[in-house]
């Protein structure tokens, strides 16, 4: 017994002998094995992933860049770099599903991919949809199609601005994108009219603005605004309207949308209002004008301001010349005369949505120059556009309130923050506008986030 025991321990400590060697011996190879890795690592040269422009290799091509002459389209313009007509043939029957080529636009920019040999051969043809978009068309081999976009970043701006003439002025002669009048004129196309706008108007606007390659492609979403116009604020936060779609409401939660938008067309003056008695610019004799004049370029779109159905599109032998009538309700009725042509798929009998094109500004009819005479008729009886105050659609439902107050809070800070600043500004003089300019702007920028979006700094 005593030996068995003997022998047991003698082979405990053997095992443990060859164990602990073992382990000195593997953390030894371990770190020259280690030192080895390293050694290779630094002798591998730190080659940079290569530059993409399109999802092609850059450095593999020799690339020339053109813009869409008039009267070009994809044949003229692939004919012009010696691709042969079965090859152009064959692409614009793969594009079908990907990009209509009748679509290729005077102006748009384009791409020749050539290879880098004397031969200089066509090898890849890139069409830049817009800002955005592009199609990539392969010259060769298979004569792959693809389209794809280019990658955007969105920043989070501030902006104020007080007006001297117009907000389209304001914006743009302050290098703002001039898109941020556009929606600001959209957002509030129910409550301030924009032709009445005065001096001394002022703008605070929270958006998002997307770029591509640095430049200025777009506004992603205003997130919240304040429109001081004839003293008053007028307040609008973008909120979930329903799962498939965004609108703006008030500070209490009202729609800024009503039953008739202030006026049918954007950016113009009134040159005419509405008078029981003025003197005809043709007849040269004094009578009623029942209605507002808007002095717009000719061609210039002209919107219904409301849903409703078309009672007459045609020909007013008074003096409206080419005229449409949309009744909107039991109430009302509006009137759009001096047209110079119609919409296409407007027609008498039809139903027409609020902000829906259904004209443009002619001088059809009675006219000294081009000008849209718009009226509109309460029971029957003709009454003031300007005057006209419209019901304002479903406000925030009383289940979501909660969530709605909770969500503007911190917008809404941030506005009253921006007026401080503004308001400091202009005391110290920084912000006083001459009487040439049409206003003046302050941007800031700042990080956001949202969903499915990186953080962002303006750069």
């Amino acid at each position: 017994m005593r030996k068995i025991l003997i022998f047991v321990a003698a082979t405990l400590i053997l095992a443990g002998s060859v164990s602990i060697y073992i382990l000195k011996w593997r953390a030894k190879n371990d770190v020259k094995l280690r030192q080895l890795e390293l050694i290779e690592e630094e002798k591998l040269p730190n080659i940079p992933p290569p530059k993409l422009i399109y999802g092609l290799v850059e450095d593999s091509f020799f690339i020339e860049k053109f813009k869409v002459a008039r009267n070009q389209n994809l044949a003229t313009i692939l004919l012009s770099q010696n691709v042969d007509y079965p090859i152009i043939n064959q692409l614009a029957d793969n594009c079908c599903d990907v990009f209509d080529v009748k679509r290729i636009r005077a102006g748009n920019q384009y791409s020749m991919f050539y290879s880098r040999d004397s031969l200089r051969t066509p090898l890849w043809f890139v069409y830049e949809i817009d800002n955005t978009d592009f199609v990539v068309m392969q010259l060769s081999d298979s004569l792959k199609v693809r389209r794809d976009s280019k990658p955007v970043e969105i920043f989070r701006q501030t902006a104020t601005g007080t007006i001297n003439s117009s907000l389209w002025n304001t914006v743009s002669e302050n290098k703002l994108n001039p898109l941020l009048a556009i929606e600001l004129s959209e957002i509030y196309a129910w409550t301030v009219d924009f032709f009445g706008i005065e001096k001394g108007d002022n703008f605070t606007v929270i958006y998002d603005e997307m770029y591509v390659d640095s430049t200025s492609v777009g506004i992603a979403a205003i997130h919240a605004a304040e429109f001081n116009h004839k003293g008053r604020d007028y307040l609008a936060f973008r909120f979930p309207e329903d799962s498939t779609g965004w609108s703006y409401y008030d500070e209490e939660g009202n729609s800024l949308r009503k039953a008739f938008l202030k006026a049918p067309l954007k950016f113009s003056r009134i040159s005419s209002r509405f008078s029981n008695s003025r003197l005809h610019p043709v007849l040269k004799i004094r009578r009623p004008h029942h209605g507002v004049d808007y002095a717009a370029s000719a061609g210039t779109p002209v919107y219904a301001i409301g849903d409703g159905t078309v009672l007459h599109r045609g020909w007013d032998a008074k003096g409206g010349g080419n005229y449409i009538k949309i009744r909107h309700n039991s109430v009302y009725t509006s009137v759009y005369m001096h047209l110079q042509g119609f919409a296409k798929g407007v027609s008498k009998g039809g139903f027409v949505r609020q902000g829906q094109l259904i004209g443009y500004v002619g001088s059809s009819g009675l006219s000294t120059g081009p000008h849209l005479d718009f009226r509109m008729y309460r029971n029957g009886s003709p009454t003031d556009p300007l005057k006209v105050e419209a019901p304002p659609v479903e406000p925030i439902a009383e289940e979501k309130m909660t969530a709605y107050l909770e969500y503007i809070m911190p917008l809404k800070s941030e506005l009253e923050k921006l007026d401080q600043q503004s308001s400091l500004l202009t005391a110290q003089g920084t912000q006083a506008p001459a009487e040439s300019h049409a206003g003046s702007v302050h941007v800031q920028d700042y990080e956001f986030s949202l969903p499915g979006l990186k953080l962002f700094h303006q750069r």
